[in-house]
């Protein structure tokens, strides 16, 4: 890593990794907890516009309300991210004390060795509440900790790890950790994992921990990087007041796109081992109609911008394979944060990050001036306030 050296050393390209969510199939749990059928796409169905110009229902683009389980959809889903310079999906991992949920897509992917595209994992370690329902107190599945689980969670990695596919930095395989702060004898268990992975000769593990709130001390407890988590961290503009015609119901935040992408260009990283997270946007409102987050403001223009200046940041501060660009998401749907085409926008935001991506290894003064907010010819909601 050549962290704080604005001079590249090497002509490696940055590689954009875009988190993969695995709830698009049907799974027991998830008839029982939520109703016969359910799969992400029913939130994302039932979403109501909540003002003028409100972007909901998202209705998906050429690949349909898939089930992931038919391996055409990845078949066309790496396709899709290949052709617009993805390199690679970071599937969530699901693990309850040897339980797994959601593991379909991941597991017969590996089985079938196809398709053809980098993948690693993300440990999404988080008790699963009926947080959509409101209740969060509610544990459906708890997440429990103890070093002798690390072990047999960590041989499901190795597993994993021994794929051809599997994204790799400097030889080491690509680990990512969703909340390390809730993990109790947080160096024990790194320690553990790097000796199971010495022993099993697949090569010493790059582990990344992500910032989604708390105090941060995976990097003193052995970890090899932090990833930004956006929009973990956001400080909100509150536009409530000022957009027309919101729902009175609504008791959750909009705020401001374009707040989230200056508060992200003017953070100051330094010399840290940190990579940098964008989102092409958000709004989290088919999951919790009241109560979600949208972010005004967003468009193909400003996403693309705000991806190139991190791309340059990228490469001024990381050297090789550690030259990473972090997604979220490939297809949030229910989140509103997705880069899978959609019917308004089509490939839009997908053209915005290959153009992204081929402008950022351009000269380092090449970056132009942020976008207002235009969409390629798309009128903007009529209630958004010019210039947020």
């Amino acid at each position: 890593m050549n962290a704080g050296n604005p001079n590249r050393r090497d002509g490696t390209p940055v590689r954009a990794i875009a988190f993969y969510l695995p709830q698009f199939h049907r799974i027991p749990e998830n008839d029982r907890w939520w109703g016969e059928g359910f799969t992400e796409w029913t939130n994302v169905r039932r979403a109501k516009p909540l003002f003028p110009g409100h972007e909901q229902p998202r209705v998906p683009g050429p690949l349909g309300y898939y089930d992931l389980t038919d391996p055409r959809v990845a078949e066309a889903q790496a396709a899709l991210a290949r052709s617009h310079g993805v390199h690679g999906f970071c599937y969530y991992f699901y693990w309850f004390n040897g339980k797994r949920l959601l593991e379909r897509p991941l597991e017969e992917m590996v089985a079938r060795g196809t398709p053809d595209f980098p993948f690693c994992v993300c440990w999404a370690n988080e008790n699963w509440t009926r947080r959509w329902d409101g209740l969060d107190s509610d544990v459906l599945m708890e997440q429990r900790y103890d070093l002798d689980d690390s072990v047999h969670l960590f041989d499901e990695f190795l597993r994993l790890f021994r794929d051809p596919r599997y994204i790799r930095v400097g030889g080491r395989p690509l680990l990512l950790v969703y909340k390390t702060t809730l993990i109790p004898s947080l160096r024990e268990t790194v320690d553990r994992w790097r000796r199971r992975a010495a022993a099993a000769g697949v090569g010493d593990p790059y582990l990344v921990s992500c910032e989604t709130g708390g105090h941060e001390d995976a990097l003193a407890a052995g970890f090899d990087a932090l990833v930004e988590f956006p929009p973990h961290r956001h400080r909100a503009i509150w536009l409530n007041g000022v957009v027309a015609g919101l729902d009175p119901a609504f008791e959750g935040v909009l705020t401001s796109y374009r707040s989230q992408v200056i508060q992200s260009l003017r953070r100051s990283v330094g010399g840290e081992r940190l990579m940098r997270c964008v989102f092409p946007s958000w709004d989290n409102t088919a999951r919790q109609p009241t109560r979600g987050t949208v972010f005004v403001g967003s468009s193909p223009e400003l996403f693309g911008y705000w991806a190139e200046a991190m791309i340059r940041d990228t490469l001024a501060r990381f050297d090789g394979e550690d030259r990473l660009l972090f997604v979220n998401a490939w297809n949030e749907w229910g989140e509103g944060c997705c880069l899978e085409p959609d019917r308004r926008y089509g490939t839009q935001y997908l053209d915005a990050l290959r153009a992204a991506l081929e402008r950022g290894a351009g000269p380092a003064d090449a970056l132009c001036a942020m976008p207002r907010w235009t969409t390629s010819g798309v009128a903007p909601p009529a209630s958004v306030v010019a210039g947020i």
